[in-house]
């Protein structure tokens, strides 16, 4: 019973001595301007301490000339919302955010108040936004765990600080792990205070049309509100033109929402232009300027197909998926799923490539991974915008596994059942060698439509074209090997051979044989193999027992036959090189 007066006692004190009676510098809540009050410490992953409680908390400052008052001001995440008491903030001072459970343990930092219902911060990263009475967002901040910028401290016990409260707009620039030997710095100055100017302009990231006369327009940083709402500095080709109104979006405001003054064409891709635009701290954009947009459809069967995977990485790597758009439709990620099969058979473990609307146009490649830092620093990425994070990958085995694309109806749209040995027969070692697709309009499941990627290109091309892609455009001949002259060492350069046929009807069974230049059958390409009116075998330059071939002219030896009894001979030569 002593215990709970004491923390009655406690609690009392702590927020009785902090409230304080109006001053002449007390303003009201509607006259608090944006970023006046700001967050600037985290404490997300208390766990393991390293010297603080092991309490979740928010520290938010007074950067302002004026004394605030914080009764009804709210800590919000989307699915949850903490009210604040009446407290006197006064200016160049800080308080400390936790839950009721908390309060006694972090009173001893400093200046603490609770708010009923304290939002649970989410240790990956999380949006928290600090609102007003009135409801205004004066501050958010979207943090991330990457932030950090250390991998142990990431791991749990250390707070995030701001660098420079002058620059509260900024996101992971202007964050950084505490350097306190304690973990944090709550009712202190950050242990990394320091000058930390946004000189860097904004950039305009994309757009989705959320129906044919609005569209969001999303940037990589907070805009002026003010110049934002300015319809002149928006601009849509196709005849559309300026909005008829522009309006900013809390509580980050680094999306505009724009009302079109006549609606877009399905079908039709558009590009919007913005001029003129600031971020807070009056940085103008430059280039990035632009983007596409348009309206999107359904997804239907292999409108999005696998285009490459990564299922072995190596040991500081992680696995990552790439979809290519191979259709002439606007899609949305939103309504696309990944999956694997668990071991009965069944789709299991389905996973959204996002849970924001994404517009993905034709001829675009994404790459869905848990770690798109983990992949830009292994490998090159030519569209590093186009990485997808996912809180986690469906298993991909580095054996053998299944990769299952879903649409939003539940159907699949595509679905791989890779083995290891489709990858080149001598590659010795294919940790962090990706799989990649030859052929978009060939068979998912056709071994011979994969090659590992080339060693020039890094042995994986994640967010463009694949270093082994071949496509059907070729000379229209009965049979035509392309090329010529291989140099089968994964090198990205002339790696294997794409036997092309063109048939005048249907229903031809195709035996393909490679001979030496002596006569002697050195390789059997494909036995009693179905054909179309049209398709490709592939050869990588090995004979029967996976064996790199030497330099010299060898004879791809075509029978085809049907069953009204037509039989067809062709004779290709082709070189291998060293």
């Amino acid at each position: 019973m002593k215990k709970l007066i004491l923390i009655i006692i406690v609690t009392a004190v702590a927020f009785s001595v902090q409230a304080k009676p109006a001053t002449d510098s007390l303003i009201p809540s509607s006259s608090v301007n944006r970023y006046d009050v700001v967050i600037d410490e985290i404490m997300a992953d208390p766990t393991p301490s390293v010297g603080l409680p092991n309490c979740e908390w928010i520290e938010i400052r007074n950067v302002s000339l004026n004394e605030i008052n914080l009764q009804n001001w709210r800590i919000a995440k989307t699915t949850a919302s903490g009210v604040m008491r009446p407290f006197i903030l006064k200016p160049d001072s800080s308080v400390i955010i936790c839950s009721s459970g908390s309060i006694t343990e972090m009173s001893a930092y400093g200046a603490t108040i609770s708010v009923t219902n304290f939002p649970a911060l989410t240790n990956s990263g999380d949006l928290i936004s600090l609102i007003s009475s009135d409801g205004r967002t004066i501050h958010a901040v979207n943090y991330s765990d990457e932030w950090y910028q250390n991998e142990l401290k990431k791991d749990g016990g250390w707070s995030l600080e701001m660098i420079d409260l002058n620059n509260p707009c900024a996101s992971s620039e202007n964050w950084t792990a505490s350097q306190s030997s304690i973990g944090g710095t709550p009712g202190q100055i950050n242990s990394v205070d320091a000058v930390n100017i946004d000189i860097t302009y904004p950039q305009l990231l994309r757009s989705f049309a959320k129906d044919s006369t609005h569209l969001i327009l999303y940037f990589n940083e907070p805009l002026d509100s003010l110049k934002a709402t300015n319809i002149s500095r928006y601009s849509i080709n196709e005849g559309i033109g300026n909005p008829l109104s522009a309006k900013p979006l809390s509580p980050l405001f680094n999306e505009i929402l724009l009302e079109l003054n006549s609606p877009l064409i399905r079908n039709k891709i558009y590009t919007v232009e913005v001029n003129g635009l600031t971020d807070c701290m009056q940085n103008e954009i430059a280039s990035y300027n632009h983007t596409r947009t348009g309206l999107y459809e359904a997804t239907d069967s292999l409108d999005v197909v696998v285009n490459e995977i990564l299922f072995n990485p190596k040991p500081d790597g992680v696995d990552y998926l790439e979809i290519y758009n191979r259709s002439e439709k606007i899609l949305n990620l939103k309504n696309l799923h990944i999956a694997n099969l668990n071991s009965l058979g069944i789709i299991d473990n389905i996973i959204a490539v996002t849970h924001h609307d994404y517009l993905f146009f034709p001829g675009d490649y994404f790459v869905i991974t848990e770690e798109p830092a983990v992949i830009k620093r292994n490998y090159l990425t030519k569209n590093p915008e186009n990485l997808i994070k996912v809180s986690s990958l469906p298993s991909m085995n580095d054996d053998e596994g299944h990769v299952i694309l879903i649409n939003e109806n539940g159907h699949i749209t595509d679905r791989v059942d890779y083995k290891d040995d489709w990858q080149f027969k001598l590659i010795t070692d294919a940790e962090g060698v990706s799989l990649e697709r030859i052929n978009c309009n060939r068979n998912s499941q056709d071994e011979h439509n994969w090659h590992s990627a080339s060693s020039s290109a890094g042995f994986g091309t994640p967010t463009y074209k694949n270093s082994q892609s071949d496509s059907d455009e070729f000379n229209a001949a009965t049979i035509t090997v392309e090329p010529n002259v291989i140099s089968p060492d994964n090198d990205g350069n002339n790696d294997f051979a794409s036997i092309h046929y063109s048939f005048d009807e249907p229903g031809y069974v195709a035996n393909v044989f490679l001979f030496d230049a002596y006569g002697r059958n050195i390789k059997q390409l494909q036995r009693s193999a179905l054909c179309g009116r049209s398709g490709q075998f592939i050869w990588d330059g090995l004979n029967n027992n996976n064996q790199k071939l030497p330099t010299g002219i060898y004879i791809i030896y075509t029978e085809v036959f049907n069953l009204q009894g037509k039989v067809r001979k062709y004779k290709n030569t082709i070189v291998v090189k060293e």
